[in-house]
């Protein structure tokens, strides 16, 4: 009998940080838009999707009760596996950052590997008449931002998520930050199962390349182990080639328009994120994959379930 052949995750990034209102008139921009992203992703075959939250007018922000209200109402509609993120907003310190999980205790959330120039404001220049005042002001001073992750913040942000119940997904922007984390293996910091999710394609990282993938990947393997699992993210107009090739290679895959507004790389915007989820899911089930559902997903990620959340 041949070996049961692995699933492949499904996550979709609902709405992100960076991408603002005036960039596509599809972005989920409420609170509201974000619960119902969401919701339809898993309809569309998505088992995990991650949360930022967002004003009423499109802004991001850590507000406990807007993260309480996109919570509490994705969980009453679906059993979607929710992972959040500990990116906080500009300026705010590690402890406000990792306050959501703390809050919260998700089965998942975003541990990043490092510290490093996270800058987007190039897309300024696309942009003549933003829908609201906030959105340039946001987007240009990331020119001047660095995304702090000093070893003492990864520390605090690891044994939080250990305490809370909580499954780092490990976001990897550049190939130093691997060495980073198996300084926290060794020393006994990281106590549960390796995820990693690698970040190509942000100003100040490595850039997206297929070489540059597949380096990655076994790099991955052999400063951390080869039990660890893996996914990527898909950044722009060919994210469904990342995907593709992270999946092909024994990984999981990511997109939604937190990662890429596009469904096409002529430009053609997604509608929502479920459009997303539906084209890789096309694509996988074409190469004969087969897509794990919330209960596959949860058993290979190792999650605590989601009775155990703290919404």
């Amino acid at each position: 009998m041949s070996k049961q052949q692995r699933k492949v995750i499904i996550s979709a990034a609902v709405t992100g940080g960076v991408h603002t209102p005036t960039m596509s008139p599809y972005l989920p921009k409420t609170p509201d838009d974000i619960i119902k992203n969401s919701i339809d992703a898993y309809k569309a075959g998505a088992a995990v999707v991650h949360i930022h939250a967002r004003k009423e007018n499109g802004e991001p922000t850590a507000d406990h009760k807007t993260f309480e209200y996109i919570l509490s109402s994705i969980k009453k509609e679906c059993d979607v596996i929710i992972g959040l993120t500990t990116g906080g907003a500009q300026g705010m310190t590690v402890e406000e950052r990792l306050s959501v999980i703390d809050r919260f205790r998700p089965e998942m959330a975003s541990a990043n590997g490092g510290s490093i120039n996270f800058c987007f404001s190039r897309l300024a220049d696309t942009m003549e008449n933003p829908e609201y005042d906030w959105e340039k002001p946001f987007i240009t001073r990331t020119y001047d931002n660095i995304f702090k992750n000093t070893f003492k913040d990864m520390e605090y942000c690891i044994t939080t998520m250990n305490k809370c119940g909580t499954m780092p997904e490990f976001e990897i922007f550049d190939y130093g930050q691997l060495s980073n984390l198996a300084y926290f293996k060794k020393k006994g910091v990281i106590t549960q199962p390796i995820y990693l999710q690698f970040v190509p394609g942000i100003m100040g990282g490595m850039p997206i390349s297929q070489e540059g993938m597949m380096f990655m990947i076994d790099q991955s393997k052999k400063i951390l182990g080869n039990d660890i699992q893996f996914c990527s993210v898909g950044a722009g107009r060919r994210m469904f080639r990342t995907e593709t090739l992270c999946a092909l290679n024994g990984g999981n895959v990511r997109v939604g328009l937190e990662d890429g507004l596009y469904i096409k790389p002529n430009g053609e915007l997604a509608v929502d994120n479920a459009a997303q989820v539906t084209k890789i899911r096309r694509i996988l089930e074409d190469l004969d994959f087969e897509i794990a559902d919330t209960s596959d997903a949860r058993e290979m990620l190792h999650l605590k379930g989601i009775d155990q959340v703290g919404f």
